[in-house]
Protein backbone atom coordinates (compact mmCIF):
# COMPACT_ATOMS: atom_id res chain seq x y z
CA UNK A 1 0.00 0.00 0.00
CA UNK A 2 1.26 3.45 -0.88
CA UNK A 3 1.05 5.34 2.39
CA UNK A 4 2.91 8.65 2.06
CA UNK A 5 1.04 11.95 1.72
CA UNK A 6 2.60 15.35 1.05
CA UNK A 7 0.66 18.51 1.92
CA UNK A 8 1.58 21.88 0.41
CA UNK A 9 0.99 24.30 3.28
CA UNK A 10 1.22 23.75 7.02
CA UNK A 11 -1.61 25.78 8.53
CA UNK A 12 -4.62 24.61 10.51
CA UNK A 13 -6.16 22.82 7.54
CA UNK A 14 -2.97 20.76 7.11
CA UNK A 15 -3.03 20.07 10.85
CA UNK A 16 -6.52 18.59 10.73
CA UNK A 17 -5.79 16.72 7.48
CA UNK A 18 -2.69 15.22 9.10
CA UNK A 19 -4.68 14.01 12.12
CA UNK A 20 -7.07 12.05 9.94
CA UNK A 21 -4.38 10.86 7.52
CA UNK A 22 -2.43 9.36 10.41
CA UNK A 23 -5.61 7.77 11.76
CA UNK A 24 -5.82 5.92 8.42
CA UNK A 25 -2.18 4.84 8.63
CA UNK A 26 -0.56 7.38 6.30
CA UNK A 27 2.84 8.99 6.80
CA UNK A 28 2.52 12.76 6.36
CA UNK A 29 5.02 15.40 5.24
CA UNK A 30 4.07 19.07 5.11
CA UNK A 31 5.83 21.90 3.29
CA UNK A 32 5.60 25.28 5.01
CA UNK A 33 7.94 28.23 5.63
CA UNK A 34 7.05 28.50 9.34
CA UNK A 35 9.15 26.35 11.66
CA UNK A 36 6.91 24.13 13.84
CA UNK A 37 3.84 25.09 11.83
CA UNK A 38 0.38 23.91 12.97
CA UNK A 39 0.49 21.12 10.38
CA UNK A 40 4.13 20.32 11.12
CA UNK A 41 3.30 19.70 14.79
CA UNK A 42 1.11 16.75 13.77
CA UNK A 43 2.85 15.51 10.60
CA UNK A 44 5.70 13.03 10.64
CA UNK A 45 7.98 15.53 8.91
CA UNK A 46 8.03 19.18 7.86
CA UNK A 47 10.08 20.65 5.03
CA UNK A 48 10.73 24.27 6.02
CA UNK A 49 10.67 26.30 2.81
CA UNK A 50 8.56 28.73 0.83
CA UNK A 51 5.64 27.10 -0.96
CA UNK A 52 6.97 28.19 -4.36
CA UNK A 53 10.45 26.75 -3.76
CA UNK A 54 11.00 24.31 -6.61
CA UNK A 55 13.74 22.34 -4.84
CA UNK A 56 11.57 21.90 -1.74
CA UNK A 57 8.57 20.86 -3.85
CA UNK A 58 10.67 18.23 -5.60
CA UNK A 59 11.81 16.97 -2.19
CA UNK A 60 8.17 16.79 -1.10
CA UNK A 61 7.34 14.72 -4.18
CA UNK A 62 10.23 12.31 -3.43
CA UNK A 63 8.79 11.73 0.02
CA UNK A 64 5.20 11.33 -1.16
CA UNK A 65 2.98 8.87 -2.98
CA UNK A 66 0.20 11.48 -3.13
CA UNK A 67 0.32 15.27 -2.98
CA UNK A 68 -2.47 17.61 -1.96
CA UNK A 69 -2.80 21.25 -0.91
CA UNK A 70 -4.32 23.28 1.88
CA UNK A 71 -3.91 26.57 -0.01
CA UNK A 72 -5.34 27.27 -3.46
CA UNK A 73 -2.64 29.81 -4.35
CA UNK A 74 0.00 27.10 -4.57
CA UNK A 75 2.07 27.18 -7.78
CA UNK A 76 -0.18 25.34 -10.25
CA UNK A 77 2.53 25.05 -12.93
CA UNK A 78 5.01 23.54 -10.48
CA UNK A 79 2.38 21.08 -9.24
CA UNK A 80 1.62 20.11 -12.83
CA UNK A 81 5.29 19.32 -13.42
CA UNK A 82 5.33 17.14 -10.31
CA UNK A 83 2.22 15.31 -11.50
CA UNK A 84 4.01 14.69 -14.79
CA UNK A 85 6.69 12.83 -12.85
CA UNK A 86 4.14 10.27 -11.69
CA UNK A 87 3.02 11.55 -8.25
CA UNK A 88 -0.78 12.10 -8.21
CA UNK A 89 -1.57 15.74 -7.36
CA UNK A 90 -5.10 16.58 -6.25
CA UNK A 91 -6.97 18.76 -6.78
CA UNK A 92 -5.61 18.96 -10.29
CA UNK A 93 -3.23 21.73 -11.33
CA UNK A 94 -5.64 22.77 -14.08
CA UNK A 95 -8.39 23.29 -11.48
CA UNK A 96 -6.05 25.35 -9.29
CA UNK A 97 -5.17 27.45 -12.33
CA UNK A 98 -8.85 28.24 -12.85
CA UNK A 99 -9.74 28.92 -9.23
CA UNK A 100 -6.74 30.98 -8.08
CA UNK A 101 -7.69 33.78 -10.56
CA UNK A 102 -11.15 34.78 -9.37
CA UNK A 103 -12.06 36.45 -12.65
CA UNK A 104 -11.13 33.31 -14.59
CA UNK A 105 -13.12 31.32 -12.02
CA UNK A 106 -16.21 33.49 -12.61
CA UNK A 107 -15.87 33.15 -16.39
CA UNK A 108 -15.46 29.39 -16.05
CA UNK A 109 -18.56 29.07 -13.88
CA UNK A 110 -20.63 31.24 -16.19
CA UNK A 111 -19.37 29.38 -19.27
CA UNK A 112 -20.33 26.09 -17.60
CA UNK A 113 -23.90 27.29 -17.20
CA UNK A 114 -23.61 27.66 -13.42
CA UNK A 115 -25.42 30.54 -11.67
CA UNK A 116 -23.24 33.52 -10.76
CA UNK A 117 -23.86 37.21 -10.25
CA UNK A 118 -22.98 39.85 -12.85
CA UNK A 119 -19.29 40.76 -13.11
CA UNK A 120 -16.93 42.77 -15.33
CA UNK A 121 -13.16 42.94 -15.75
CA UNK A 122 -11.54 46.14 -14.46
CA UNK A 123 -8.19 47.14 -15.91
CA UNK A 124 -8.29 50.87 -15.17
CA UNK A 125 -10.14 53.61 -13.37
CA UNK A 126 -12.17 54.22 -16.51
CA UNK A 127 -13.18 50.54 -16.53
CA UNK A 128 -14.28 50.83 -12.90
CA UNK A 129 -16.41 53.88 -13.68
CA UNK A 130 -17.98 52.06 -16.61
CA UNK A 131 -18.61 48.99 -14.42
CA UNK A 132 -20.34 51.14 -11.82
CA UNK A 133 -22.66 52.59 -14.45
CA UNK A 134 -23.50 49.13 -15.77
CA UNK A 135 -23.75 47.22 -12.49
CA UNK A 136 -25.10 50.00 -10.30
CA UNK A 137 -24.13 50.94 -6.75
CA UNK A 138 -23.12 49.63 -4.37
CA UNK A 139 -20.77 47.33 -6.24
CA UNK A 140 -17.76 45.27 -5.20
CA UNK A 141 -14.24 45.68 -6.50
CA UNK A 142 -12.28 42.48 -5.99
CA UNK A 143 -8.66 41.41 -6.38
CA UNK A 144 -8.26 38.59 -8.88
CA UNK A 145 -5.49 36.98 -6.84
CA UNK A 146 -4.71 36.39 -3.21
CA UNK A 147 -7.71 37.88 -1.44
CA UNK A 148 -9.21 35.96 1.47
CA UNK A 149 -11.36 36.81 4.51
CA UNK A 150 -12.43 40.00 2.74
CA UNK A 151 -8.88 41.33 2.38
CA UNK A 152 -9.19 41.51 -1.40
CA UNK A 153 -12.56 43.28 -1.50
CA UNK A 154 -13.69 46.90 -1.54
CA UNK A 155 -17.35 47.90 -1.33
CA UNK A 156 -17.90 50.88 -3.63
CA UNK A 157 -21.00 52.88 -2.73
CA UNK A 158 -20.66 55.65 -5.33
CA UNK A 159 -18.51 56.70 -8.26
CA UNK A 160 -16.49 59.09 -6.11
CA UNK A 161 -15.37 56.12 -3.95
CA UNK A 162 -13.77 54.27 -6.86
CA UNK A 163 -10.35 55.90 -6.54
CA UNK A 164 -9.95 55.03 -2.85
CA UNK A 165 -11.21 51.49 -3.50
CA UNK A 166 -8.68 50.95 -6.26
CA UNK A 167 -5.89 52.33 -4.09
CA UNK A 168 -6.86 49.90 -1.32
CA UNK A 169 -6.53 47.03 -3.82
CA UNK A 170 -3.35 48.40 -5.43
CA UNK A 171 -5.25 49.41 -8.57
CA UNK A 172 -4.51 46.37 -10.75
CA UNK A 173 -5.59 42.79 -11.27
CA UNK A 174 -9.20 43.63 -10.43
CA UNK A 175 -12.75 42.86 -11.43
CA UNK A 176 -16.13 44.25 -10.41
CA UNK A 177 -19.19 42.37 -9.18
CA UNK A 178 -22.77 43.49 -8.85
CA UNK A 179 -23.65 43.70 -5.15
CA UNK A 180 -26.09 40.94 -4.19
CA UNK A 181 -28.47 41.76 -1.32
CA UNK A 182 -28.59 38.13 -0.17
CA UNK A 183 -30.89 36.57 2.39
CA UNK A 184 -28.35 33.95 3.52
CA UNK A 185 -24.75 32.97 2.88
CA UNK A 186 -24.54 29.23 2.35
CA UNK A 187 -21.93 26.61 1.56
CA UNK A 188 -21.76 22.94 0.68
CA UNK A 189 -18.70 20.76 1.03
CA UNK A 190 -18.55 18.36 -1.92
CA UNK A 191 -16.10 15.48 -2.36
CA UNK A 192 -15.04 13.61 -5.48
CA UNK A 193 -12.97 10.45 -5.40
CA UNK A 194 -10.39 9.34 -7.93
CA UNK A 195 -13.05 7.06 -9.42
CA UNK A 196 -15.35 10.05 -10.07
CA UNK A 197 -17.76 9.28 -7.24
CA UNK A 198 -19.29 12.48 -5.78
CA UNK A 199 -20.63 12.94 -2.25
CA UNK A 200 -22.15 16.16 -0.90
CA UNK A 201 -22.45 17.25 2.72
CA UNK A 202 -25.52 19.09 4.08
CA UNK A 203 -26.09 22.73 3.17
CA UNK A 204 -24.86 25.01 5.97
CA UNK A 205 -25.50 28.63 6.82
CA UNK A 206 -22.55 30.98 7.34
CA UNK A 207 -22.43 34.24 9.26
CA UNK A 208 -19.54 36.61 8.60
CA UNK A 209 -18.28 39.52 10.68
CA UNK A 210 -15.79 41.95 9.11
CA UNK A 211 -15.73 39.62 6.08
CA UNK A 212 -14.36 36.75 8.21
CA UNK A 213 -16.38 33.61 8.84
CA UNK A 214 -17.65 33.76 12.40
CA UNK A 215 -20.34 31.08 12.70
CA UNK A 216 -21.51 28.06 10.71
CA UNK A 217 -24.92 26.54 11.43
CA UNK A 218 -25.66 22.98 10.26
CA UNK A 219 -28.06 22.31 8.71
CA UNK A 220 -28.87 25.74 7.28
CA UNK A 221 -32.01 27.51 8.45
CA UNK A 222 -33.64 27.52 5.02
CA UNK A 223 -36.48 25.70 3.31
CA UNK A 224 -36.08 22.15 2.03
CA UNK A 225 -36.58 23.46 -1.51
CA UNK A 226 -33.67 25.91 -1.10
CA UNK A 227 -31.50 23.16 0.39
CA UNK A 228 -32.20 20.93 -2.60
CA UNK A 229 -31.38 23.72 -5.08
CA UNK A 230 -28.13 24.55 -3.28
CA UNK A 231 -27.01 20.92 -3.23
CA UNK A 232 -27.84 20.50 -6.94
CA UNK A 233 -25.82 23.61 -7.81
CA UNK A 234 -22.86 22.44 -5.70
CA UNK A 235 -22.82 18.94 -7.20
CA UNK A 236 -23.14 20.36 -10.71
CA UNK A 237 -20.18 22.67 -10.07
CA UNK A 238 -18.11 19.72 -8.91
CA UNK A 239 -18.88 17.86 -12.13
CA UNK A 240 -17.25 20.66 -14.12
CA UNK A 241 -14.02 20.75 -12.10
CA UNK A 242 -11.18 18.25 -12.44
CA UNK A 243 -9.35 16.35 -9.74
CA UNK A 244 -10.16 14.54 -6.52
CA UNK A 245 -10.66 15.98 -3.06
CA UNK A 246 -13.08 18.03 -1.00
CA UNK A 247 -14.17 21.40 -2.38
CA UNK A 248 -16.02 24.20 -0.58
CA UNK A 249 -18.78 25.72 -2.72
CA UNK A 250 -19.79 29.10 -1.26
CA UNK A 251 -23.17 30.46 -2.35
CA UNK A 252 -25.76 33.17 -1.81
CA UNK A 253 -29.44 32.56 -1.30
CA UNK A 254 -31.02 35.71 -2.74
CA UNK A 255 -34.13 37.35 -1.36
CA UNK A 256 -36.11 36.09 -4.36
CA UNK A 257 -35.01 32.48 -3.75
CA UNK A 258 -32.19 32.10 -6.31
CA UNK A 259 -28.93 30.27 -5.57
CA UNK A 260 -25.78 31.99 -6.88
CA UNK A 261 -22.23 30.71 -6.55
CA UNK A 262 -19.96 33.23 -4.85
CA UNK A 263 -16.60 31.41 -4.78
CA UNK A 264 -15.14 27.92 -4.84
CA UNK A 265 -12.31 26.72 -2.60
CA UNK A 266 -10.52 23.63 -4.01
CA UNK A 267 -9.78 22.29 -0.55
CA UNK A 268 -11.27 21.59 2.84
CA UNK A 269 -12.92 24.74 4.16
CA UNK A 270 -13.58 26.59 7.39
CA UNK A 271 -17.34 26.14 6.98
CA UNK A 272 -16.84 22.36 6.95
CA UNK A 273 -15.13 22.12 10.34
CA UNK A 274 -18.42 21.11 11.98
CA UNK A 275 -18.17 17.75 10.16
CA UNK A 276 -15.51 16.52 12.62
CA UNK A 277 -18.10 16.12 15.38
CA UNK A 278 -21.36 16.16 13.43
CA UNK A 279 -20.91 13.86 10.40
CA UNK A 280 -20.14 10.19 9.89
CA UNK A 281 -17.00 11.16 7.94
CA UNK A 282 -15.25 14.46 8.61
CA UNK A 283 -14.32 16.64 5.63
CA UNK A 284 -10.66 15.97 6.50
CA UNK A 285 -10.92 12.18 6.45
CA UNK A 286 -13.02 12.48 3.30
CA UNK A 287 -10.31 14.54 1.59
CA UNK A 288 -7.64 11.99 2.50
CA UNK A 289 -9.85 9.19 1.20
CA UNK A 290 -10.51 11.09 -2.02
CA UNK A 291 -6.91 12.01 -2.90
CA UNK A 292 -5.54 8.53 -2.14
CA UNK A 293 -8.12 6.54 -4.10
CA UNK A 294 -10.01 5.16 -1.10
CA UNK A 295 -13.82 4.94 -1.19
CA UNK A 296 -15.67 8.06 -0.06
CA UNK A 297 -17.32 7.89 3.34
CA UNK A 298 -20.86 8.76 4.40
CA UNK A 299 -21.64 12.48 4.57
CA UNK A 300 -24.68 11.92 6.81
CA UNK A 301 -24.99 14.04 9.94
CA UNK A 302 -24.77 11.91 13.09
CA UNK A 303 -25.77 14.88 15.24
CA UNK A 304 -29.14 16.52 14.68
CA UNK A 305 -27.66 20.01 14.72
CA UNK A 306 -24.22 21.56 15.01
CA UNK A 307 -22.76 25.03 15.26
CA UNK A 308 -19.12 26.00 14.68
CA UNK A 309 -17.73 29.31 15.95
CA UNK A 310 -14.24 30.51 15.06
CA UNK A 311 -11.82 31.50 17.81
CA UNK A 312 -10.15 34.65 16.49
CA UNK A 313 -7.22 36.47 18.03
CA UNK A 314 -8.07 39.61 19.98
CA UNK A 315 -4.61 41.04 20.69
CA UNK A 316 -1.05 40.92 19.37
CA UNK A 317 1.48 38.74 21.17
CA UNK A 318 2.31 35.22 22.23
CA UNK A 319 -0.66 32.86 22.11
CA UNK A 320 -1.88 31.73 25.52
CA UNK A 321 -5.14 29.79 25.79
CA UNK A 322 -7.33 30.67 28.74
CA UNK A 323 -10.78 29.46 29.73
CA UNK A 324 -10.54 25.98 28.20
CA UNK A 325 -11.67 24.35 31.46
CA UNK A 326 -14.86 26.44 31.54
CA UNK A 327 -15.65 25.79 27.87
CA UNK A 328 -15.24 22.04 28.21
CA UNK A 329 -17.70 21.87 31.10
CA UNK A 330 -20.49 22.61 28.62
CA UNK A 331 -22.05 19.32 27.37
CA UNK A 332 -21.71 18.69 23.65
CA UNK A 333 -18.87 21.19 23.16
CA UNK A 334 -15.52 20.41 21.52
CA UNK A 335 -12.64 22.91 21.34
CA UNK A 336 -9.95 22.84 18.64
CA UNK A 337 -6.78 24.93 19.12
CA UNK A 338 -4.49 25.24 16.10
CA UNK A 339 -1.09 25.50 17.81
CA UNK A 340 -0.11 28.88 16.39
CA UNK A 341 2.65 30.51 18.42
CA UNK A 342 1.54 34.11 17.91
CA UNK A 343 -1.89 35.68 18.11
CA UNK A 344 -3.12 38.86 16.47
CA UNK A 345 -6.52 40.47 15.94
CA UNK A 346 -8.82 38.40 13.70
CA UNK A 347 -6.26 35.64 13.15
CA UNK A 348 -7.87 32.18 13.16
CA UNK A 349 -6.50 30.51 16.28
CA UNK A 350 -9.02 27.70 16.74
CA UNK A 351 -12.71 26.89 16.69
CA UNK A 352 -15.51 25.60 18.90
CA UNK A 353 -18.15 23.11 17.77
CA UNK A 354 -21.31 22.38 19.73
CA UNK A 355 -23.97 19.79 18.97
CA UNK A 356 -27.55 19.92 20.18
CA UNK A 357 -31.09 18.64 19.79
CA UNK A 358 -32.05 21.95 18.16
CA UNK A 359 -30.07 24.56 16.27
CA UNK A 360 -30.84 27.15 18.93
CA UNK A 361 -29.48 24.83 21.65
CA UNK A 362 -26.29 24.16 19.68
CA UNK A 363 -25.89 27.87 18.94
CA UNK A 364 -26.31 28.82 22.59
CA UNK A 365 -23.74 26.23 23.69
CA UNK A 366 -21.22 27.29 21.03
CA UNK A 367 -21.52 30.97 21.93
CA UNK A 368 -21.18 30.22 25.66
CA UNK A 369 -18.04 28.17 25.03
CA UNK A 370 -16.54 30.81 22.76
CA UNK A 371 -17.07 33.50 25.40
CA UNK A 372 -15.10 31.37 27.89
CA UNK A 373 -11.96 31.25 25.75
CA UNK A 374 -9.34 33.88 25.11
CA UNK A 375 -6.08 33.39 23.25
Amino acid sequence: MKNRIGIVGGGQLARMLAYDAKKLGFVVTVLDPTQNSPGGQVADCQIVAQLGNGKAMRELSRRSDYITIEWELADAELLERLAGRGVPVNPSASTLGIIKDKLVQKRFLKGSGLPVGEFLEVGSGEDAVSAGRKLGYPMLLKARYGGYDGRGNALIRSEKRIKSGMEKLNGHGLYAEKFIPFAKELSVMVARGMDGDIAAYPVVENIHENNILHTTIAPARISMASRSRAQRVAINAMRHLKGAGVFGIEMFLTRDGRILINEIAPRVHNSGHYTIEACATSQFEQHIRAVTGLPLGSTEMIARNAVMVNILGERTGTAEVRGMDKALRIPGVTVHIYGKAATRPERKMGHVTAIGRTRSEALKKAMMARQCISI
